[in-house]
């Protein structure tokens, strides 16, 4: 009975992604510098995908705004999220095969330390697409918040994903890891 009881959990855990922690829960986008587009008009079904700022692993400071034109795959993720770890060599090699195509992958780093820690594990898996941290603080926390409120969905869990159109409208939203074949599926009819 343990024995099932266990194989239960584990299989909760692994369909319904990592948890976020409880402090992102309690972020406040709402009075926070990244939070630049408060309005999210739909079209035809599809919401604006709100900008932000945040940095990426070299402190440069990136915009959502500076990938209009592109199709993006926006990702929240942790370095310590066993489900997010899995869609890594997936995410690998749709950059391989469709940035040429417009295709830029921009993950969102949660609660995954230093941006020099982020690097050695981005070295490790081979991460070739753009991550993303704080600039000063919890800035990605404020990010996660305000993508849930805007889309009515909060993000209770990672991996997260949008996929976003060249025009800036969110087409897709996942919960829980995804296959390369899938993404590819969904992101096709943008490229």
């Amino acid at each position: 009975m343990k024995k099932i009881i266990s194989h239960l959990i584990i299989l909760t855990f692994a369909f319904s992604g990592c948890n976020n922690s409880p402090d992102q829960k309690k972020s406040d986008p709402g009075n926070h510098s990244t939070r630049k587009d408060a309005k999210s008009v739909p079209r035809n079904g599809a919401l604006v995908a709100p900008d932000f700022t945040l940095a990426d692993l070299n402190g440069n400071q990136v915009s959502l705004n500076d990938y209009k034109g592109k199709v993006v795959l926006l990702n929240f993720w942790g370095t310590w999220c066993g489900p997010c770890r899995r869609e890594i060599p997936d995410f690998v090699k749709l950059t391989n095969k469709y940035k040429t195509d417009g295709l830029e992958i921009v993950g969102i780093t949660l609660t995954s330390g230093s941006a020099e820690n982020i690097q050695k594990f981005a070295d490790k898996w081979k991460i070739n697409y753009t991550l993303l941290t704080d600039i000063e603080g919890n800035e990605t926390q404020a990010v996660t918040a305000f993508y849930g409120k805007v889309t009515g969905k909060p993000i209770n869990g990672i991996p997260t994903t949008f996929i976003i159109d060249r025009d800036g409208y969110i087409r897709e939203r996942y919960v829980g890891p995804r296959s390369e074949e899938i993404f590819y599926r969904d992101l096709k009819p943008y490229l």
